[in-house]
């Protein structure tokens, strides 16, 4: 009885514990619910949210994804941050302001130069192994290679987007693709927190008193001289 007992107070516990992490359930209109758990019931997911559960047709979910979770870094002044060197130089290469490079990493990768996301993204920026090909990547994990590529990628989208900085960060992480789909940000809980996220950031390190008074917000001096011709 005693065993009875202890085997259902631990089952119990079990379905009272908090989940880890939620995860993503990718619907085929491009649309991404924020899960906390889900059950398939005959044709049906039966997703567990924060207000309650849905049920959605299974044909209609595309792929279910764990959220991408990065341990929050304790705010420093931009001079003190990682790997400022190369993020100055690639600044310099490819005129895109520095402290926007900073604010990408932070958010992409915590200044981990392994990290690895469940989408195969690799490196301090986060670059899909596709991207870092074109870009002529060798080693996707080395700090210099990755954050030149990955800035020059952020500075083509940039170009492509005229300056705008939240399309471009959208661009970033969900794609082109998906930009020119719906016109605007994508309406992708993980997109949009992303992109605050970074423009927070960003914003944050131009509020310094270090920071220049004549940054500009978009952080992009390219001019047509600049341009590679090539698109994301």
């Amino acid at each position: 009885m005693r065993l009875k007992r202890a085997a259902l107070l631990f089952s119990l516990g079990l379905l009272a514990a908090p989940a880890l992490r939620a995860e993503y359930v990718v619907l085929r209109s491009g649309q991404r619910l924020k899960v906390t758990g889900y059950q398939v019931v005959g044709d049906k997911y039966r997703l567990q949210m924060g207000g309650g559960t849905v049920e959605i047709a299974a044909e209609d979910v595309v792929a279910i994804e764990p959220e991408e979770v990065f341990t929050p870094m304790p705010a420093q002044p931009v001079a003190k941050a990682p790997y400022r060197e190369l993020v100055e130089a690639a600044a310099e290469r490819y005129k895109v302001d520095a402290d926007l490079i900073t604010s990408v990493i932070a958010v992409e990768s915590n200044f981990d130069p392994k990290a690895l996301s469940p989408k195969n993204a690799r490196g301090l920026m986060q670059l899909l192994p596709e991207t870092a090909e074109r870009l002529g990547v060798q080693n996707i994990y080395d700090p210099k290679e990755n954050i030149e590529a990955g800035t020059r990628y952020l500075r083509e989208l940039l170009q492509r987007y005229n300056n705008d900085l939240a399309l471009a960060l959208a661009a970033y992480n969900a794609g082109p693709e998906r930009v020119q789909q719906y016109g605007r940000v994508p309406p992708f809980a993980e997109t949009l927190s992303y992109v605050r996220r970074v423009k927070r950031t960003y914003e944050k390190s131009k509020s310094k008193p270090s920071a220049k008074a004549s940054a500009r917000p978009a952080a992009l001096a390219a001019t047509s001289q600049h341009r590679t011709g090539q698109s994301p």
